[in-house]
């Protein structure tokens, strides 16, 4: 059985990102995916199938980009942002993964629509230094 750091697992975390939603590299992209991958997300079906399909099936010009990134253990959670997905506003997401055998073998996340200045109520933006209209 393969174990991997956290650091390890960080760096795993942001290759294989990049790999399925930059690249749509998707045969690169199984290698860091379980085979037995579950997947908690209420809007992706099932497995690393439905997480694939789901990115397939999303415009060409979807793109990943991370803030923060922390890691306990066998567990990651990423603070990012997905743009050019298709709908109005980015998501930003809080990706929770769980590491087996040195891929990710099971996910969790939190998304919501990226805040305009105008909706903040805190005055500060989601993600980065600006607002999603300030793009």
């Amino acid at each position: 059985m393969s174990k991997t750091t956290p650091e390890q697992n960080k760096a795993l975390v942001l290759e294989a990102f990049d790999t399925l939603f930059n690249q749509r590299d998707y045969a690169a992209a199984e290698r860091f995916w379980s085979d037995k991958y579950i997947q908690h997300s209420a809007h992706i079906a099932p497995g690393r199938d439905g997480l694939f399909n789901l990115i397939r099936d999303l415009p060409a010009t979807l793109r990943y980009e991370n803030q923060l990134i922390v890691a306990e253990g066998d567990y990651v959670i990423a603070h990012g942002r997905f743009t050019g997905h298709g709908r109005p506003r980015a998501w930003i997401a809080a990706d929770v993964v769980r590491f087996e055998n040195g891929k990710l073998a099971e996910h969790w996340d939190v998304l919501q629509d990226e805040a305009t200045k105008a909706e903040s109520v805190s005055g500060l933006p989601m993600f980065g230094d600006t607002f999603a209209n300030e793009q």
